[in-house]
This record gives structure tokens, sequence and C-alpha cells, in this order.
């Protein structure tokens, strides 16, 4: 927290009112000298007189708090969201590319157990062991495919949730 900026914020805010300093304390119960060291950022108000501050002022704790008006913070949360976004297409991106892969390697080792198959090898001692170890391979990568799938889309359904909810705050 940026003491120096809170208080050039205050300044801002008490000059947009056009009230004096000696104004603003009075309404607020405390001395000039309290309001100065405030504007001048060597002291904060206490919470309840930065409740009584925001109210007068008609602004939020949070923007005296960060020292700007809302319309920046909301452009900050814009760009964070965006960032966010950035990062779940890239995540999106990484998985189709893994999830390809995976299937890819299924459709691989279906092939290789359709030859077997064709060629009658499959009543064959050591073709046999080989059929039914493709067969087990292309099962667990299938399984796997489907809870990795199933799992990211859930993650996916919950960021989006929560995004949304983030933008319904901020209307």
């Amino acid at each position: 927290m940026n003491q120096q900026k809170i208080g050039q914020f205050l300044k801002e805010l008490r000059n947009e009112k056009k009230i004096t300093q000696a104004e603003l304390a009075e309404m607020l119960g405390v001395t000039n000298r309290s309001i100065s060291r405030w504007e001048n950022g060597v002291t904060m108000p206490d919470f309840d007189l930065l409740i009584k501050l925001a109210k007068n002022y008609d602004v939020d704790i949070m923007e005296i708090l960060n020292g700007e008006r809302k319309d920046n913070m909301e452009k900050q949360t814009e760009e964070l969201l965006l960032k966010v976004a950035d990062y779940n297409n890239e995540e999106r991106g990484f998985f189709s590319k893994r999830m390809c892969i995976m299937f890819l390697i299924a459709i691989i080792g279906m092939v290789i157990y359709a030859g077997i198959d064709i060629l009658g090898l499959t009543e064959v001692q050591p073709y046999e062991s080989i059929v039914n170890v493709v067969l087990g391979f292309i099962l667990g990568i299938l399984l796997t495919g489907l809870l990795y799938a199933s799992r990211y889309i859930s993650k996916a359904k919950a960021c989006k949730a929560r995004l949304l909810k983030k933008l319904q705050k901020l209307r």
C-alpha cells in the first residue's frame, strides 16, 4: 500500500468536492493537521474514518486504498482476465496435442492388432501374447484419454464459471 499515492488521491478527491481541509476535518471530527498528514502520506486514517471518507467522496474503500479510480482497476482486472484466458488457451493447446498423440498411439495399436488378426496369427503362441498386450495398451490409452478429457473439461467449466462471476461483479 503506497501511502503517498493514497494521500495524493485523498487530496484530489477533496479538491473535486471543493472543500478545505478545515471543512473536511470538521465533518469527520478530526483536526486539520490529521487531514494534512493523510494527504501528505505521513499517516493513514483509521478504518472507521476511511469508511466515512469513502461515503463522503462517493468512492469505494478499495479505490482509496489503491489510490486510484475504479476505471484503472477495471482495466487491470480486464488485463488479468485476458492473461488468464491466454494461459487457458495455451493449456488447452498443450492438452489437445497430448490427446492427439495418445489417440494416434491407440490407432497404431489397433492397426497392429488388425494386422495380426488378419494374418490369423492370434492363435499362435508368441503373437497371442502380443495381441493381448496391444489390446490392453489400447484400452488403457482410451480410458486414460477419457478420464483425462473429463477432468480437463470439468476444470475448464469451473474456470469459465469463475471468470463469468468476476465479470458480473465488475458490471
